[in-house]
């Protein structure tokens, strides 16, 4: 079996979960995990348990010793968002794939980052530049052997910017341009349909699902609309996220004042995993009210084009239908365009073949990116 080890010291624990669950599936690959501390609440390991053999409690003072007590063919970093002094030796000893989730983030010059520094979390990007090595960013991702993305649609997207920037049509993108951008990003399949099974509801249920922030998703647009337009059924509206501030207070001023037949559930807690994956499974849609564009790092990101929703790893996840933005950039079968009136989108019906979501066919697929990876 080849060894592979995955990095997760920062974030995007449940990026790294996905890959474990499918990669211990795997008869090809043996994989060696290294989190931090952080990570490993997350899995549910308190600080004293006893970890399994292939999971390592890491820190960034120490990674570099314990890689090099094995043999490893591959190293996936899946976030590296910090830590960049630690991650540019790391990419410069081994075999090197990173995990890009905000692309405007990666390509960002040392003036974009410095100037960053004063607009936001000064005390946080202070340390980044002093003691972790922020300057070193583009490096790390330079020396990476290959940058990876986790929605297929994102790739050929950043293959079209990069046309359009250099006033190519994608019509007539000639096959060495294609071939050269293609290089700069290898789509890495880690999204499985887990949950396949209809809920059976009474009350037609929309989820939301996602931290209440109008940041990243236009809540109040989405209650505006329900506000505005009376619908005949009887609903049940689940924002699946810690709601908190200005969003806390706009949802609870509109609650008592919509349509009877319309209710909303909303949480001021962070919401339990298992609560969490309780009522997807009975959602009958998701409402993705996606913002076309956020920040990272002060950088400018635009979904579906620098930066994939989360809510597109959800729908595969729960075999789920998924409502976006009209102008949202994806070409999934399970995503319904919000254009017209509340009744042409709320309730669509329509038969989503998940198949090739099945946690097979995604192994096969990741175990084959993984081989040409090496």
């Amino acid at each position: 079996m080849k060894k592979i080890a995955y990095i997760e010291l920062d974030t995007h624990a449940e990026i790294a979960l996905n890959f474990m669950e499918l990669m211990n599936d795997s008869t090809s690959f043996s994989v060696d995990y290294y989190f931090s501390e952080k990570i490993l609440r997350f899995f549910g390991f308190a600080q004293n348990d006893k970890l399994p053999e292939n999971i390592k409690k890491a820190t960034p003072e120490n990674l570099i010793q314990q890689l090099s007590t094995d043999n490893y063919q591959l190293i996936i970093i899946g976030t590296a968002h910090r830590y960049f002094n630690v991650f540019e030796k790391v990419a410069e000893k081994f075999n090197t794939s990173i995990i890009c989730h905000n692309l405007n983030f990666v390509k960002a010059s040392k003036l974009d980052l410095l100037s960053s520094i004063f607009k936001e979390d000064f005390q946080f990007r202070l340390k980044l530049l002093l003691k972790e090595g922020l300057l070193r960013k583009s490096e790390v991702y330079q020396k990476a052997k290959n940058l990876l993305v986790l929605d297929q649609t994102l790739k050929c997207n950043v293959i079209l910017n990069e046309a359009q920037h250099n006033q190519i049509k994608s019509e007539t993108l000639n096959e060495d341009y294609e071939r050269s951008s293609e290089k700069s990003f290898t789509f890495l399949p880690i999204f499985y349909t887990k949950f396949l099974e209809k809920p059976k509801n009474e009350t037609y249920t929309i989820v939301v699902p996602g931290e209440v922030s109008q940041k990243r998703r236009d809540y109040f647009e989405l209650i505006i609309k329900l506000f505005n337009q009376h619908l005949e059924k009887n609903i049940n509206l689940i924002l699946l996220g810690k709601a908190r501030g200005k969003e806390l207070f706009f949802v609870k001023d509109v609650e008592e004042q919509l349509f009877e037949n319309i209710s909303i559930k909303y949480f001021t807690e962070k919401v339990p995993q298992d609560v969490f994956d309780d009522y997807m499974q009975k959602a009958d849609i998701l409402w993705c009210p996606i913002q076309q564009e956020t920040e990272f790092f002060s950088q400018k990101e635009i979904y579906g084009f620098t930066k994939m929703s989360g809510n597109i790893g959800d729908a595969i996840k729960f075999g789920k239908l998924a409502i976006f933005p009209e102008n949202y950039p994806s070409k999934y079968s399970f995503i319904v365009p919000e254009k017209g009136g509340l009744e042409d989108f709320l309730f669509t019906k329509k038969d989503v073949d998940f198949s090739q979501f099945s946690k097979e066919k995604v192994l096969q697929e990741l175990e084959k990116t993984i081989f040409a990876l090496l």
